[in-house]
């Protein structure tokens, strides 16, 4: 069974850093691949990581900036990949695999939000074929690696940005109801949510444990370059002068505290044996009881939790069966 949505009270909370929850974790022989990893808060997880002795590998579309971004940290490998392009994924991911390495950690951080209606080559809305299909593709094709290392995580950046929709399975691209960036974007992270329960669901036999984060609202990482300034500002997310708010209470981080739920999903021992699970503050979310629902969307200072719809064990074995078929070549 899924791991219950029951929180572990790790000790951590909302203004707990990635450095903070990776003291004293030792990394050293792991090897790590991290997407988006050389910008906000994956770049901060990398630089964590790396700082705990992992071996780090950053995929990245455009791999001239990644390398400018990670100068300063050593001994992390750039290679190309567009999680948009499965040509590129498939590329990467035999790359990585011809190297014989064994794959401990996968970061699954990239994504996009609140786009224009955009199409893949396949004809797929973009923020569902790059922050799900792209990262379902990648990990597929690395399960050898992932299994390989006897026991490995991979964590999924999904968001509390979930409640905006579920997954339409009948439906995922937009090909038959009008497009509105927001729910495009909540349908792709409650897949990101969904994808974890079902990886772990199948890859913990193996030793591979799979989670999904939330990491909180961070502004200046690029991911809001759709959203208007006004927006931000009805939102609270920014000061009238456009300066980020920074409240950890109201889910308004800083890139450390926002790389802090991915790196403890990765690292943490209070997770050995647990998987198929959203966190965020550094500990498993709790349910939204159907009851509250309502109440808890509306209310900004919410507390943690996540929609049961987003790990809803039929609908992530579904939205697989859905995955394989789109994105099989």
């Amino acid at each position: 069974m899924t791991t219950a949505q029951q929180p572990l009270h790790s000790g951590f909370g909302p203004a707990s850093t990635a450095e903070e929850v990776a003291a004293g974790v030792d990394l050293t022989g792991r090897v790590a691949i991290v997407t988006g990893g050389y910008s906000g808060i994956g770049l901060e997880t990398v630089r964590v990581l790396r700082a705990a002795g992992a071996e780090v590998v950053v995929p990245a579309r455009d791999t001239a900036r990644a390398a400018a971004a990670l100068e300063g940290i050593d001994g992390v490998e750039v290679a190309a990949m567009d999680l948009i392009d499965p040509v590129s994924v498939d590329a990467f991911a035999d790359g990585f695999l011809a190297s014989g390495r064994p794959l401990h950690l996968l970061v699954a951080s990239a994504g996009i939000m609140a786009t224009p209606l955009t199409r893949d080559v396949r004809g797929y809305e973009a923020q569902f074929a790059t922050n799900h299909l792209g990262h379902f593709q990648l990990v597929s094709r690395l399960r050898p690696a992932l299994r390989a290392a006897g026991g490995a995580r991979v964590v999924v950046v999904s968001s509390r940005g979930h409640r905006f929709s579920p997954v339409d399975l009948d439906d995922p691209n937009f090909e038959h109801t009008p497009y509105e960036p927001f729910v495009a974007y909540g349908r792709s992270k409650s897949a990101n949510a969904l994808f974890a329960v079902e990886l772990d669901r199948r890859g913990r036999a193996d030793g591979v444990r799979a989670f999904a984060v939330h990491p909180g609202t961070i502004v200046d990482t690029g991911l809001a370059k759709h959203l208007s300034e006004d927006a931000l500002r009805a939102a609270g997310a920014v000061e009238e002068d456009g300066t980020p708010v920074r409240d950890s209470a109201r889910q308004l981080k800083t890139v450390p505290q926002g790389a802090a739920t991915t790196v403890w999903c990765a690292t943490s021992p209070a997770l050995e044996g647990l998987g198929g699970v959203y966190c965020e503050n550094c500990d498993i979310s709790p349910l939204v009881p159907e009851e509250d629902r309502e109440a808890w969307l509306r209310d900004e200072k919410a507390p943690a939790g996540v929609l049961a719809y987003a790990v809803d064990p039929e609908q992530a074995a579904r939205l697989w069966e859905l995955s394989e078929r789109l994105t099989a070549r």
